[in-house]
């Protein structure tokens, strides 16, 4: 078996939550997007545990990029946790699952006034403000419809996490939040205090994702408490909350080693009691906001292998039915996977192939180099860890539609997002003659 996490059956089916993957496959067919719920479940409780171990006022905030759908805001929703949302799409789709408005954060760098609007009615728990304009904007908002909101400032404080460029956001070239070296931050925090319709609680920073060790936000700890303490002599203000972002890494292949939410929070709850200490500042309350690492691990797409293409004293191709539509991160910036063969679950790998997808291009291409078994058309694939950013930036390329989405749990599977249909794909066009 590839790797020690997953479970077969008696079959040497791949299961996942109790249930069989060639049984959902016959059910629901493919490309399919699971999720194990008790993952999510898990993963969550381990962020709460170690926050309340450090003795931190806290809130964990789910960043619903990662995966939105009405099932997840729902999840979330029995969890108790907040969620993050950056459009009024995420918006919309977490009110209509119940989610209560109060737990709910609106990021984005170019929010609308009819996004800002929406928020504003629905009374959410706090917009992050991004820039200048979008301070006069929300001003405009609040005077008109004569209320008042929560904000946070989102700063970007000059540090980046090793990762790949387009998921860095910490830095100072960044098209996100307000610069701190250059006086921007500044200038915003005496803005905003001076604007009666909002309470400004926090400010919030995020340095990138899939981070593996701690010392980035270390570094950003020490940076915002400085910024607070240097609020405070300057503009007599000191931020209630900090909120650190997300980004925590997750395991997609060998060749990564996550920390735990436990190593990571222990770490930062180090770094901000010794800072505040230095500072002679209150400890504040801590924000974080998870994406990929609560629902990454815990998603896997099923595919049925299709065509092979051998090429003499080159890899092969297995192509499957799904791909770039479902999960375009490796066209897109080279996001590494790995997948077994669920329907032979403990066979032992005999080459390595291009995992190919069906889509017109050559890039097409999910795993370049997949260890599988000998595997034949009617053969179920799962690529593994594809739970964050998957789903969420499926397309319709090529016409195809995009995959259901089913919830495991306890030996019971849901379907929680029906498979879209050829019709679905022409309910929205109008005819030219």
């Amino acid at each position: 078996m590839k790797n020690p996490d997953l479970t077969a059956s008696a079959a040497g089916h791949l299961m996942i939550g109790g249930v069989d993957t060639v049984e959902l496959a016959q059910q629901f067919g493919t490309p399919l997007v699971v999720y194990d719920v008790a993952a999510i479940r898990h993963q969550i409780q381990a962020f709460r545990d170690s926050l309340v171990a450090n003795g931190l006022r806290y809130q964990i905030s789910y960043a619903s990029k990662a995966f939105a759908t009405v099932a997840m805001y729902q999840l979330v929703n029995q969890t108790g946790i907040h969620t993050d949302v950056v459009s009024g799409g995420e918006l919309y789709t977490a009110l209509q699952a119940g989610l209560p408005a109060e737990r709910i954060s609106f990021h984005g760098n170019n929010k609308s006034r009819a996004e800002l609007e929406m928020a504003v009615d629905h009374h959410i728990g706090v917009i992050i403000l991004d820039n200048f304009y979008e301070i006069q904007l929300l001003h405009e908002i609040l005077l008109e419809k004569n209320t008042n909101v929560d904000v946070m400032l989102r700063l970007t404080p000059g540090i980046s996490a090793h990762t790949h460029k387009y998921i860095q956001t910490g830095q100072v070239d960044s098209k996100f939040g307000f610069d701190v070296d250059s006086g921007q931050a500044d200038q915003a925090v005496q803005a905003v205090l001076n604007i009666e319709q909002m309470h400004l609680i926090g400010i919030h920073a995020h340095i990138g994702s899939q981070i593996f060790g701690p010392e980035g936000f270390e570094l950003l700890v020490n940076k915002l408490v400085d910024i607070a303490a240097d609020w405070r002599a300057k503009f007599h203000y000191v931020p209630q909350i900090l909120n650190l972002g997300g980004g925590f890494g997750i395991r997609y292949t060998q060749a990564d080693h996550p920390l735990g939410p436990e190593t990571f929070i222990d770490d930062i709850a180090a770094a901000l009691k010794k800072r505040v200490a230095q500072r002679q500042l209150e400890l504040p309350e801590i924000w974080i906001e998870p994406g990929r690492s609560i629902v990454g691990p815990a998603g896997y797409n099923l595919y049925t292998v299709g065509a092979r293409k051998d090429i003499p004293e080159l890899t092969s191709y297995v192509a499957v039915d799904g791909g770039m539509g479902d999960n375009i991160r490796p066209a897109l910036y080279q996001a590494k996977y790995e997948a077994v063969c669920a329907n032979h679950l403990n066979a032992p790998t005999v080459e390595p192939v291009h995992l190919a997808g069906k889509y017109c291009e050559s890039g097409d291409i999910l795993i370049d180099q997949a260890a599988l078994p000998a595997v034949v058309p009617g053969d179920l694939v799962a690529v593994l860890a594809t739970g964050a950013y998957g789903y969420s930036m499926a397309s319709n390329y090529n016409r195809n539609p995009r995959p259901a989405v089913v919830f495991v749990e306890n030996g019971q599977a849901k379907c929680v997002v029906q498979r879209e249909s050829y019709a679905d794909l022409t309910r929205l066009d109008q005819p030219y003659l």
